[in-house]
């Protein structure tokens, strides 16, 4: 047994099975052979070496089995308590049990604790439940596969490994079994990944993946897993899997063995190990935003349908999440979870900025309120910075052009004035906008909705002003004796935004909003309504010429 001394025997209380030596100090066994272990030792022990037995060991990754007998991911990983001088087990290439007639499990029935051998065969064809391959026994005369073998490795007859043995079906002289294969097994345990040999991809790529992988985990690397795999697989490759990656590791394990050919890998890696040398950026530095844009238009249908298309930005290239007609009432569910999707198609690091391109008259929506999601009521406006923007404006090659003008000089501006547009006045709509152009006004704060005096907000609309502000409930008549709830709103924002960089201005009025909602009386705070129009057209490249409905 020189050359298989990693096969190895499992106690946990009175339960008895087996298990396999993978690394220096992890061992792959059952889950349901441990499932005592709050209240019993866990013990491991090497037949072939009988001077490494009564290790202790502890379970380090525990695969989701809830003690059912058809339940997935029987398996757990267990840490021993100092590392043992053996080989570990070798494995083959995943599909191969199909191929070949014979494995061999070696496992520990009662009264044998020395171990005992059982020869089967995986049947081919699908997995039962995408889980388990099926095994039968080749003679009816043999070892079957009674307790005691669960978490045996299933070999070849060369010791290589293709899976692990889990249940045993019917009675005592039932002949028949289940096992994990390897491509079910790296679902749990992702790091196992690096072990199994891949045809379509060479050795030092996958040890290089892996090295970047171990180190990013131990730099505490913020980075997102599923953008990573969109990033790798480019947007022709395969999807994202339903419910994403929960760690790196599953994302490697993914596209080493989901992903066909072997540029993803490498792709992967590449940018990985990028991320790993980017030292992080001052944090006094201007955010790039990366946009994630929800626009909205009447569909020409009816009063009530209108058309919203979902896209995301990345490298300046606009790419698609999704388009369709909707009454206006079931717009709110289908951003969050359009929205949700959008994230993906974000490079990883990036900085995200929610963008709402509204009609006109949609301006004063409270987009900033709507729940992340079903599951989730976090305000919009509080997960992330977000912001308007108006679909007329954003349509205009002239107001983008000057727009765009404005943004070079605001890029060198540590901070920006804010232009009061007060109620109580008496300024008509033209000498507003000759005073926002006269003065070059790069912010202006309303005191008042676009509802209240709409002259007054297209005159701001229609001048190249790249921020606007505004109280969505504030004064409800802008002419009028006397201080107003719109008045202590400016003066509250003037006092705020001094000395804040434009291009911060997202971020800054994320956390107003995210203060406003945990105030004592949160109705009562003067931020709780803000609404940012926020306009750099650097950040989108030029529209198409409308957002076309989607056929039905």
């Amino acid at each position: 047994m020189s050359g298989t001394a990693w096969h190895a025997r499992v106690e946990c209380g009175s339960e008895v099975g087996a298990g396999f030596l993978v690394s220096g100090r992890h061992v792959l066994t059952c889950a349901h052979v441990v499932r005592r272990r709050e209240v019993a030792p866990v013990v491991v022990s090497f037949p072939g070496r009988r001077e490494l037995s009564g290790i202790p060991a502890t379970v380090a990754v525990h695969g989701g089995w809830q003690g059912g007998p058809t339940d997935p991911g029987d398996l757990a990983v267990l840490e021993l308590d100092r590392e043992v001088p053996l080989v570990p087990a070798e494995f083959a290439s995943p599909g191969l049990e199909q191929d070949h007639s014979e494995l061999i499990a070696y496992g520990f029935p009662k009264g044998y604790d020395e171990g005992m051998l059982a020869s089967y065969r995986a049947l081919p064809g699908p997995l039962i439940s995408d889980e388990w391959a099926q095994l039968e026994a080749l003679t009816a005369h043999g070892q079957p596969l009674a307790p005691g073998f669960s978490g045996a490795a299933a070999t070849l007859a060369d010791g290589r490994v293709v899976g692990m043995v889990s249940t045993v079906a019917g009675g005592r002289d039932v002949r028949v079994g289940r096992m994990l294969p390897t491509q079910v097994l790296v679902r749990y345990w992702p790091e196992l990944c690096e072990l199994i040999p891949a045809s379509d991809h060479r050795p030092e790529a996958v040890r290089r993946l892996y090295a970047l992988v171990r180190r990013a985990v131990a730099e505490g690397l913020d980075c997102a897993p599923d953008r990573l795999y969109v990033d790798a697989v480019g947007p022709f490759g395969p999807p994202l899997p339903e419910g994403g990656f929960a760690s790196l590791g599953a994302a490697a394990g993914y596209v080493q063995w989901e992903v066909p050919g072997t540029e993803a890998v490498t792709r992967f890696a590449d940018r990985l190990r990028e991320l790993l040398d980017t030292p992080p950026a001052p944090a006094a530095a201007a955010p790039v935003w990366s946009p994630i844009l929800v626009e909205i238009e009447h569909s020409g249908v009816g009063a009530d349908q209108v058309t919203v298309e979902v896209s995301a930005y990345r490298d300046g290239h606009r790419r698609r999440v999704d388009s369709t007609r909707l009454p206006r009432t079931d717009v709110r569910e289908y951003v969050q979870r359009r929205v949700d999707e959008a994230f993906d198609q974000l490079a990883p690091g990036a900085e995200e900025l929610v963008t709402f391109v509204l009609p006109r008259e949609w301006l004063n929506e409270p987009v900033a309120h709507w729940e992340c999601g079903p599951e989730d009521s976090t305000p919009l406006g509080c997960a992330h910075p977000l912001v308007v923007v108006d679909r007329s404006r954003y349509r205009s090659g002239r107001l983008r052009h000057q727009l765009a003008k404005k943004w070079q000089k605001l890029d060198a501006c540590t901070a920006a004035r804010l232009h009061r547009v007060d109620c109580g006045g008496r300024e008509r709509p033209p000498s507003l906008r000759k005073r926002l152009r006269d003065d070059d006004a790069d912010l202006a704060g309303f005191s008042y909705p676009p509802t209240v005096a709409r002259p007054h907000f297209e005159a701001g609309l229609n001048t190249p002003v790249p921020v606007l502000l505004w109280p969505r409930t504030g004064c409800a008549d802008p002419v009028h004796e006397g201080p107003c709830s719109g008045t202590a709103f400016l003066d509250e924002l003037t006092a705020t935004v001094t000395g804040v960089p434009p291009a911060e201005l997202p971020r800054r009025v994320m956390e107003l909003r995210e203060t406003a909602e945990a105030d004592d009386d949160p109705d009562r705070h003067w931020a709780k309504d803000v609404q940012l129009l926020w306009d750099d057209p650097r950040c989108f490249p030029q529209p198409a010429a409308s957002l076309h409905s989607p056929v039905r």
